[in-house]
């Protein structure tokens, strides 16, 4: 089958799921099956066929399974969402909505992802800056400063600052990755090149460290050092960074331990959730009740423990612990099914920068998708306790709406990467006079 078709045929099979899904836990809800349902179901369905006529028309190379990757997880996370509050599947319906409409206007505007790469620092700047006023003007939720709230409404930056600073990394270290390959002195036996290369890579450091200690976000913290410092790997092959970008995390993470309450408070809930059992540690010690209670098969969609009298057992189940929801209903089967669909997503992903013929594509679709594996494994390992429990959501599965846009124009530059590289591997002149005529 041509990649479109093939694209097609995944969409309505997660079309299908979401759509049997939603009718089954609508009617576990209600009592009976309403047609309301069934029209729920295909309106999300009609979403993303309206994404697949997009890439059809603009992107007709491009990867097949991203976008049906994505819709499925969409789909899993707006069902366990309406079964925890139909509310916020309402809200995060519309915010798909919204994701749709600027992965559509990505695609329209940029067309050609090798454009942004003139931009760089500009768009290096703005993720910074989104950064630092949320540092200023942020306002804190469960301890953590992570959110601008204006007009009724409220966005996590972070959400954006990463694809911007994932962006600003590629071009850069694409430029320079010659000159950060050799070191010009030594601090404290650590190779380094000359300063003025390593400068900007010095600010992203510091940056995460203010993350950490001024937004009091371990999670984002770690995610953003975490992208720094595997593309500056990808990009010059010296294993000195990571081990440097390690160390230095780890005295930055311990003296905000010391000097900040909520990364300590963390860090004891991990430690021992039993001694704070009535009260910080409540959340966690629900959650992991949540995922044994599920068993190997779980209780069936619409049908687990997780509301006692229409609350939900674990606090920001919708949010923070949602990975808890699908694992205490679709069981240890579906909660490794929907890692399995994460790690489908990455492999793509990471195909298309291993396919790619240039370097900054490489290390874009390199670094998008070193983003959205990790991300993941932060969350879910909080969730399960095998790191600290952070506040980041779990892509397109958590309810945010910062989140769940930002990751459509995530797989928007993905789709980008994947179709420039296939028109010029297959060579075909038609397509090459379209992407020079776009620049």
């Amino acid at each position: 089958m041509k990649r479109r078709t093939t694209e097609l045929v995944y969409l309505i099979f997660a079309g299908v799921i979401s759509t049997m899904a939603y009718v089954s836990v609508f009617t576990g809800r209600r009592g009976d099956i309403k047609t309301s349902s069934v029209v729920y179901g295909l309106i999300f369905v009609a979403i993303f066929l309206i994404l697949h006529a997009v890439v059809r028309a603009f992107l007709s190379q491009a990867d097949p399974y991203l976008l049906p990757l994505t819709a499925l997880l969409a789909a899993i996370g707006l069902t366990e969402i309406y079964r925890i509050d139909p509310r916020y599947a309402l809200l995060q319906g519309q915010w798909l909505v919204v994701g749709a409409v600027l992965f559509i206007a990505t695609v329209l505007l940029v067309r050609d992802h090798e454009r942004l790469d003139g931009y760089r620092y500009l768009i290096g700047a703005a993720g910074l800056a989104l950064l630092l006023i949320t540092i200023v003007f942020g306002s804190t939720v469960n301890g953590s400063r992570l959110w601008l709230r204006f007009a009724g409404f409220s966005i996590q930056p972070s959400e954006f600052a990463k694809i911007a600073i994932v962006i600003f990394l590629a071009g850069y270290l694409n430029d320079k990755k010659e000159m950060l390959s050799i070191p010009t002195s030594h601090v404290m036996g650590i190779p380094l090149p000359a300063p003025k290369y390593f400068g900007p890579l010095a600010v992203m450091w510091i940056l995460s460290l203010l993350m950490l200690i001024f937004m009091k976000d371990f999670g984002m913290s770690l995610l953003f050092l975490a992208i720094f410092v595997a593309l500056i790997y990808m990009a010059t092959s010296r294993i000195v960074y990571v081990v440097a970008g390690g160390v230095m995390f780890s005295i930055g993470a311990a003296v905000a331990y010391q000097v900040v309450g909520h990364v300590q408070e963390r860090f004891q809930i991990w430690i021992d959730p039993w001694a704070h059992a009535a009260t910080t540690g409540y959340q966690l010690l629900q959650s992991m009740f949540a995922i044994a209670d599920g068993g190997v098969l779980g209780a069936g969609i619409g049908r687990g423990y997780l509301l006692a009298g229409h609350r939900p057992v674990v606090p920001d189940l919708q949010t923070d612990f949602i990975f808890a929801a699908v694992a205490n209903e679709l069981g240890l089967i579906g909660a490794v099914g929907l890692i399995l669909v994460y790690v489908l997503f990455c492999w793509r992903a990471f195909r298309v920068a291993i396919w790619a013929p240039d370097g900054f594509s490489k290390l874009l679709a390199a670094g998008l998708a070193t983003a959205f594996g990790l991300q993941t494994f932060i969350i879910i390992g909080g969730v399960t306790r095998l790191i600290p429990l952070t506040g980041i959501t779990l892509p397109f599965v958590s309810y945010g709406g910062s989140s769940i846009t930002a990751n459509l124009m995530l797989v928007a530059l993905l789709l980008m990467v994947s179709h420039r590289t296939a028109v010029i591997r297959a060579g075909s002149e038609h397509e090459r006079l379209k992407l020079a005529g776009i620049k």
